[in-house]
């Protein structure tokens, strides 16, 4: 009789969560999947069309490929000039005086607390090719040249300045989560590894990367995250354009399912969505146990 009170005790603490994932992420990936399988167009009757979204996606549609191929631009850049910079500037703050390092760490973060809007407005003012200030301070160097590109309208620019946004704006929290991490290397390791006459570089990467690794995991699985489902900075800086220059997975998603009202078209690009962010997390899991298994 104890036993099945336990039972039905370890039952009820458990059915809220149960719940919660059932109607948030269960129940809408099946909905999802359904209508991905349907020509809709959010309102009235459905038509069954099994695969040929997929189909379309996949073989037919070059602006998706475009979209994830910018997405994985942005994963790149992140993960390999924003976290090394980011991984840099902690080690540097870590190593100063703490009023020192509190006043440049508050100064690094505050753009990662702006909101996306204030963040994007900033920039597009910046990068205004009529009055901007980043125009104006290459004309004031004889850089007359650059000084008349329209940063965000033109082919050539525009996904860089979007992704230079973009990583600016998320600076703060990779720095935030390196200088935690970095905190917690015990100082005990750094000085036994100097005096076995290690140098600088050896003790960063012979002590501090490997015990910081499950940092660097979580850092490198958020940017996995927020790389594909960019669509903020996108959506108010250049909608896309010019053309689909500057598209992304999530903001074409949006776009054909609730401004071209392809809704079963847009859940398709969603599964694969959800599909490709599962298959880089996993890949990325695997890579750092497996460094971590070889230190």
């Amino acid at each position: 009789m104890h036993m099945l009170a336990n039972r039905r005790t370890a039952v009820l603490l458990v059915l809220p969560g149960v719940a919660v994932i059932t109607f948030a992420i269960v129940a809408p990936i099946i909905l999802s999947v359904s209508y991905s399988l349907t020509q809709w167009s959010g309102f009235g009757d459905r038509t069954f069309i099994g695969l040929q979204n997929y189909r379309r996606i996949i073989f037919d549609d070059p602006t998706f490929w475009r979209a994830l191929f910018n997405a994985l631009l942005l994963l790149l850049v992140t993960v390999f000039i924003q976290n090394p910079i980011a991984f840099f500037v902690a080690g540097v703050l870590i190593e100063l005086r703490e009023k020192i390092s509190r006043v440049l760490r508050t100064i690094y973060f505050v753009p990662s607390i702006l909101t996306v809007v204030v963040a994007v407005k900033l920039w597009t003012n910046v990068l205004n090719p009529h009055y901007g200030l980043f125009n104006k301070l290459l004309e004031a160097i004889g850089l007359t040249w650059p000084a008349d590109i329209s940063w965000l309208s033109d082919p050539a620019t525009a996904l860089g300045a979007v992704i230079f946004i973009t990583a600016w704006h998320g600076f703060g929290w990779a720095l935030l989560f390196y200088y935690s991490g970095l905190t917690t290397v015990p100082n005990e390791l750094r000085e036994a590894a100097q005096i076995d006459g290690a140098n600088r570089f050896q003790i960063v990467t012979r002590i501090t990367v490997p015990y910081i690794l499950p940092v660097i995991q979580a850092v490198i699985i958020i940017d996995i995250t927020a790389s594909l489902k960019q669509m903020e900075v996108v959506f108010l800086s250049t909608a896309g354009g010019p053309g689909d220059r500057t598209e992304f997975i999530a903001h074409y998603l949006y776009r054909e399912a609730f401004v071209a009202s392809r809704f079963g078209y847009g859940n398709a690009i969603s599964i694969l969505f959800v599909a490709i962010a599962i298959t880089l997390t996993v890949l990325a899991q695997r890579y750092v146990s497996s460094v971590r298994e070889t230190r």
